[in-house]
């Protein structure tokens, strides 16, 4: 007669908690070799193409408010 075999025991949940978390720090640490930083030279010429956004959008929003406040005066004095 063939002997029944017992199942595998699990490993205590703390350890396989454990695992995970090894685990987890493990592929951070890959992805974070992964990563190619920018070098000064880009990254100033970021800021600069940000810093040129900006002014534009401020410039046109502040023509933007200085038109309808103008059309607002007009209308209420026509009025």
């Amino acid at each position: 007669m063939a002997k029944k075999k017992e199942p595998e025991k699990k490993p205590n949940v703390f350890k396989r908690m454990g695992k995970g978390i090894v685990k987890f720090f493990r592929d951070i640490k890959g992805e974070i070799k992964k990563i190619v930083w920018p070098t000064v030279k880009t990254t100033f010429g970021n800021m600069g193409v940000v810093l040129l956004s900006m002014l534009i959008v401020g410039v046109l929003i502040t023509a933007l408010d200085y038109g309808l406040h103008f059309l607002l005066g007009f209308l209420m004095h026509v009025s």
